[in-house]
């Protein structure tokens, strides 16, 4: 009774350890492909399941994470025979577990190897300076051909990048002196171009400025031209106003010739080297004469009809006493013409 107990307890521990060790939960993200007596029967994804006891059995447990492949940097010659180092990074994940599981034996080492072949037929049609401005072509070439060609192994790329392209030292060096030639060459012609736009700024300012400096001269003399011709047009005008005064007030002629008198006076001042007399003065001295002798004021004196005397040699011009004395015989017959104007009166 205690060994058919004892083996009663046996066979419900095999029973339950098969059933534990049969029941399968798959995480999340993952798949799991299932063989019927070692052929495929299913994929499983995320959840519960159970298997058939000793008839099933998961072969492969995949991840449906994409995943990051960095492989091995790569020898590569380039079009212009230069030898450069590239390392790449490739981006994947898988969408299909069968393929992935049956399609090829490694699918990680194959896309390894078939990264670098599909990099060095890319490179090798490209010079060096192509090769290194141009990894978004060459990103967008890859992932391409390497999509297509992973598509029966159930591998999706999604994106591949190339991290450092290494040319060799020498290279290096002349692609440092050639950029540093090109930045000064920059340089100058930045300097140039400065230098020049400030001439021509400094050209303008001279030129803007010799324009308005000639326009206010210009404005300035045609200011004074018009104060000028403005100040003649009023003397005229005035002078014009005055000499229709004189017309209308009906002025004797008596008048008119003491006010030539008084003009005689002014212009022998005494600073005129030279005096202009007028034509009729001896007919003026005689009238303001004969004035005098009949009111009786000033010294009159007959009139010489004589010959002509001698005449003497000239004076001095510093003594000059003939011209003395016709200036004051004029302001004597300037006071005997008042002196009759007062007595009219």
């Amino acid at each position: 009774m205690f060994i058919s107990t004892i083996i009663w307890i046996i066979i419900a521990v095999i029973v339950l350890g098969v059933i534990i060790r049969n029941v399968v939960i798959v995480p999340q993200q993952h798949e799991y492909v299932v063989e019927f007596l070692g052929k495929y029967r299913k994929t499983w994804g995320a959840g519960l399941h159970i298997k058939i006891p000793f008839l099933e059995a998961v072969v492969n447990k995949i991840s449906l994470k994409e995943q990051t492949l960095d492989f091995p940097p790569q020898n590569v010659i380039t079009k212009d025979n230069v030898t450069v180092t590239v390392d790449s990074v490739v981006f994947s994940r898988v969408f299909s577990s069968k393929d992935y599981t049956y399609g090829i034996e490694d699918a990680l080492y194959a896309l390894e190897n078939l990264t670098a072949t599909t990099l060095r037929n890319i490179l090798g049609e490209m010079e060096l300076d192509q090769t290194l401005s141009s990894r978004q072509e060459i990103n967008a070439k890859m992932e391409t051909i390497l999509d297509a060609a992973t598509d029966p192994w159930g591998l999706k790329v999604t994106r591949v990048e190339i991290k450092n392209i290494n040319p060799p030292r020498d290279i290096e060096e002349a692609m440092s002196k050639q950029m540093k030639a090109e930045r000064e060459k920059r340089q100058a012609v930045l300097e140039a171009e400065a230098h020049k736009e400030s001439v021509m700024r400094r050209a303008e300012g001279d030129k803007e400025a010799k324009i308005m400096a000639a326009q206010a001269e210009m404005e300035a003399r045609i200011a004074i031209a018009r104060g000028e011709a403005e100040s003649i047009r009023l003397t005229y005008e005035a002078q014009a106003t005055g000499l229709k005064y004189l017309s209308q007030a009906n002025i004797q002629e008596s008048v008119l010739r003491l006010r030539g008198i008084d003009a005689l006076k002014e212009v022998a001042d005494g600073r005129a080297t030279k005096i202009f007399m007028p034509t009729d003065l001896s007919d003026v001295v005689s009238v303001i004469g004969t004035i005098g002798e009949t009111l009786g004021v000033g010294d009159a004196e007959p009139v010489d009809k004589s010959a002509p005397r001698t005449p003497r040699p000239p004076e001095e011009p510093c003594h000059d006493t003939s011209s003395s004395k016709i200036i004051r015989e004029i302001n004597e017959q300037k006071k005997a013409a008042w002196l009759s104007e007062n007595a009219q009166r």
